[in-house]
């Protein structure tokens, strides 16, 4: 059966209307082996490849380990359109997708850190957000739940994302804007997560 017409604002992720796809449900296979995957896998590689480069530096803004940092935060935006261009939409691709986000953003926080390239004080609530997310992600997978990324946290992703790049490429003043604003946002997405899981349990418990 041929798929619907892909609409410019679908493709681009921007209607996200409907519900999610069936092949990202709790119990749906695996199926590691697609194209949004690779991309997810080559992410995933470049996070110790950064680390690596920045702690070899002297400075932390290893011009390389940015144009790293640059392809493995842009490549979020770029497996999701893959995954609607060919409907290679997986459960795997779902889970990975949040977990390669955060520790590429734990990554570039750590190096932030270590080098005084942002407010430490800020970073430190970053980070808490982060490890909060990772532990309530790991929780409700284990209770068959599917993490549903609300719009507050795809927003969030690129300010967060684009102020530790800037940071690492020695952009200091901007970085700390758009990290303060990745910063508020992810934490009113953190909220939402937290209420729409109660909602499911609530659902669950008294079904």
């Amino acid at each position: 059966m041929s798929r619907a017409r892909l609409s410019t604002r679908r493709l681009l992720g921007l209607d996200r209307s409907g519900p999610p796809p069936p092949e990202t449900d709790a119990g749906a296979p695996w199926r590691p082996w697609t194209i949004p995957n690779a991309i997810g896998f080559a992410r995933a590689a470049l996070i110790p490849i950064i680390l690596v480069l920045e702690y070899g530096s002297r400075h932390g803004t290893d011009a390389t380990a940015g144009v790293c940092f640059f392809f493995a935060g842009g490549g979020d935006y770029l497996d999701g359109i893959s995954a609607r261009l060919t409907g290679q939409y997986s459960r795997l691709g779902a889970t990975l997708d949040p977990i390669i986000d955060r520790l590429l953003v734990l990554a570039g926080v750590a190096v932030c850190w270590s080098y005084e390239l942002l407010p430490r004080w800020a970073l430190a609530i970053v980070l808490t957000r982060e490890l909060v997310m990772l532990a309530a992600g790991h929780a409700w997978l284990r209770r068959g739940f599917a993490i549903q990324i609300n719009w507050p946290g795809r927003i969030a992703v690129f300010p967060t994302m684009f102020g530790l790049w800037l940071a690492l490429l020695g952009v200091r003043s901007v970085a700390e804007g758009f990290l303060y604003v990745g910063l508020s946002l992810g934490w009113v997405a953190t909220a939402v997560y937290f209420r729409d899981a109660r909602a499911k349990l609530q659902t669950s418990s008294s079904a």
